[in-house]
């Protein structure tokens, strides 16, 4: 048996070339025999499909490189939630631009590993610049902003709150202060930080009330961090960030703002209004891997000082020995809670490039009209109500006069069928529909044909 070719090296691209073309037809013929969203038959026909396409998972012998590929990727696209259907909208997961996944399969060829320089010396180099110059679109006044690439706002939350932890270290526990607006990863981190349970506000209204942080905090001694939310998973709200920056500064607290969602607006002219106060913040999630168009992951958490991160700092002989950092190589292990890290900034750079900061904005813009023009016509429809205006990209509708039950059925049948992919949201005591529009090649017939599923139940491919 011949030697299996390698990714990388000198005849890496040779290699590889051949196999793209049975990748990018498989990818294809799947989509094509897919023909929707999503497959239909739900979870246990695309499971059974799986069975049938897999086989041995663990074969004797192989069945050879092109065949391998030819079957399991046909088969992942066939049983696809594919983002970059029209009528896939149910999540902030999005369809990534071709130029980044283009570059991802750069970076997986080369393989660098971001836990010491001399596994990745240009890909190390390439992070510092493209997270300094991300972080300075969140602090664009400061003259040292960094950011940590990370795998997206759990891990990112998770090490705000670390950071906040450690700004505390030797004096009184930090308390979180949250709205119960906030992504479940904030809770979830202070009870892996063995830090006290966070203080949940309501939210009735879906953003943090001002007047509730100021009450909340007049309660608390000691290290408080609240965190508040750019762009809710349920409803893209966000909450009123001037004001809640200038009670935590006046009463002594320090602000996180999980912008996982809505950070990117910032590419935005239009749209970057919406997150002022947002350089008030010790620390800013954001994931390009939702309002950014890149393949998972993508994710970042900027601070307004580089020396912000200096808690992170860790020392692992074989990886940043004292005596090779003195002699100039660059530490990598302080830039992040993992030690085996893939190079995910290469397809943020290479994106950056390729479209610049105006073509990021395009898009923006894009969605968020797109976004304004489904909830328009939402509102003119008799048979659907319409939650509200979006703050982003997310509307929120549901059948007029139907009940929680039969809004819930109605998402359940669509996607066992395989029509559409909405998500689910509860606001104002109902259960909603929900979709997330970050598809900027969206067509006005596309959301004509959305509405006409959840009316009408189901449709011809």
């Amino acid at each position: 048996m011949a030697m299996p070719g390698l990714a990388g090296g000198r005849g890496g691209g040779q290699v590889l070339r051949p196999l793209l073309d049975t990748v990018c037809a498989a990818l294809a013929h799947g989509a094509g025999e897919r023909g929707g969203p999503l497959p239909g038959g739900g979870p246990d026909a695309v499971a059974a499909q799986v069975a049938r396409a897999l086989g041995d998972a663990l074969p004797r012998t192989g069945t050879g490189d092109h065949e391998a590929l030819s079957t399991l990727v046909h088969a992942m696209a066939l049983g696809a939630a594919d983002p970059g259907d029209p009528l896939c909208a149910a999540h902030l997961h999005c369809p990534p631009l071709a130029v980044a996944a283009a570059a991802d399969l750069a970076a997986s060829a080369l393989n660098p590993s971001l836990d010491s320089w001399d596994q990745a010396p240009a890909a190390s180099a390439l992070e510092a610049r493209v997270t300094a110059a991300l972080a300075a679109l969140v602090y664009p006044d400061l003259p040292a902003p960094d950011a940590l690439v990370t795998t997206g706002g759990t891990e990112s939350n998770q090490v705000a709150l670390l950071l906040a932890r450690e700004r505390a270290a030797g004096g009184p526990r930090v308390q979180v202060v949250c709205g119960a607006n906030a992504h479940h990863s904030v809770q979830r981190a202070a009870w892996l930080l063995g830090l006290p349970r966070p203080i949940v506000l309501d939210t009735p209204a879906g953003v943090l009330d001002p007047a509730a942080v100021a009450a909340a905090l007049a309660d608390l001694p000691g290290r408080t961090l609240v965190v508040a939310t750019a762009g809710t998973t349920d409803r893209g709200a966000v909450d009123p960030l001037p004001a809640i920056a200038a009670i935590t500064a006046d009463r002594g607290a320090e602000l996180h703002v999980d912008a996982a969602y809505g950070g990117p607006l910032l590419f935005s002219q239009r749209e970057a209004g919406k997150l002022d106060g947002l350089q008030s913040a010790v620390s800013v999630t954001l994931d390009l891997h939702k309002l950014g168009w890149q393949p998972v992951a993508a994710g970042l958490l900027a601070v307004p000082d580089g020396t912000a991160l200096r808690p992170l700092a860790h020392q692992a002989d074989y990886l940043n020995a004292d005596d090779d950092t003195e002699a100039g190589l660059p530490d990598l292990l302080g830039r992040s809670l993992r030690t085996t890290r893939r190079p995910d900034v290469l397809k943020i750079a290479v994106t950056l490039r390729a479209l610049g900061r105006e073509g990021v904005a395009a898009l923006v813009d894009r969605v968020c009209d797109l976004a304004a023009d489904l909830a328009a016509r939402i509102d003119r429809h008799p048979a659907l109500t319409l939650h509200g205006p979006p703050a982003i990209s997310t509307v929120l509708f549901r059948p007029a006069g139907a009940t929680d039950e039969q809004t819930a059925a109605l998402r359940r049948r669509l996607l066992h069928e395989g029509r559409a992919v909405l998500g689910r949201a509860a606001a104002d005591g109902q259960l909603w529909l929900k979709a997330t529009v970050l598809n900027p090649h969206l067509r006005p017939d596309d959301l004509d044909t959305l509405l006409k599923l959840t009316t009408e139940g189901t449709t011809a491919r």
